[in-house]
């Protein structure tokens, strides 16, 4: 009876371990993720780097955003995330030149939201400088400081480096990511948006253990 009861225990214990193992051993090399060859240098150094690529206009982008969100405070102290915009062709170009004209204003966390808003809810365009200075503005940013920021130096490099890095993943669209410059991970691959999180913890997981992290 006591040899029952602990092998019952056992099973409760180890059970959803096991489970998680085999998940986790589920996930195949051209199946779930592809290899990026050669594999593309990192911002992070040290680290394990997610990074998001994404476009404001991209309705999968906008209902992944919370999701990711959620996902990143669970991140351990070695893993850094960041999120590369895409471009090919249109206005995804000055959308990435906003984006990091957010950042370069300190104003992301605000103004990622409402690019999201004004592209996916409210319908707007955003196809010309002008018309995306002024979502900058009627949210607190005066237009000198736009102006600096969107033209500047900086952010210019910062867009050509991003532009580099979505082509050297080859990516094919948005949203997708990938894992230390080395995987790339795509909803299709993945069978869903939120699958793909889950691939990319089985991918950190892969780096961490070959870092004898």
């Amino acid at each position: 009876m006591f040899k029952r009861v602990v092998l019952t225990l056992s099973l409760l214990v180890f059970a959803p371990l096991l489970a998680c193992a085999q998940e986790s051993e589920s996930f195949e090399e051209g199946t779930h993720y592809s290899v990026i060859s050669p594999a593309i240098r990192t911002a992070s150094p040290g680290k394990i780097e997610v990074a998001e690529f994404f476009w404001y206009g991209c309705g999968h982008c906008y209902t992944f955003e919370p999701v990711v969100g959620q996902w990143k405070k669970t991140l351990a102290d070695d893993v850094a995330f960041r999120a590369v915009p895409a471009m090919w062709g249109g206005a995804m170009e000055l959308h990435a030149k906003a984006f990091y004209a957010a950042e370069a204003l300190g104003v992301s966390e605000t103004m990622n939201s409402v690019m999201f808003q004004a592209l996916n809810v409210d319908r707007k365009r955003l196809a010309t400088e002008a018309e995306i200075a002024q979502v900058f503005i009627d949210n607190g940013v005066s237009e000198e400081d736009f102006n600096k920021a969107f033209n500047s130096f900086g952010v210019g490099s910062q867009v050509r480096q991003a532009n580099a890095t979505a082509r050297g993943a080859k990516i094919s669209g948005t949203p997708s990511v990938m894992v230390n410059g080395k995987y790339l991970i795509s909803a299709r691959q993945a069978g869903s948006n939120a699958n793909m999180l889950k691939v990319a913890d089985f991918l950190i997981e892969r780096e961490r253990a070959a870092s004898g992290s």
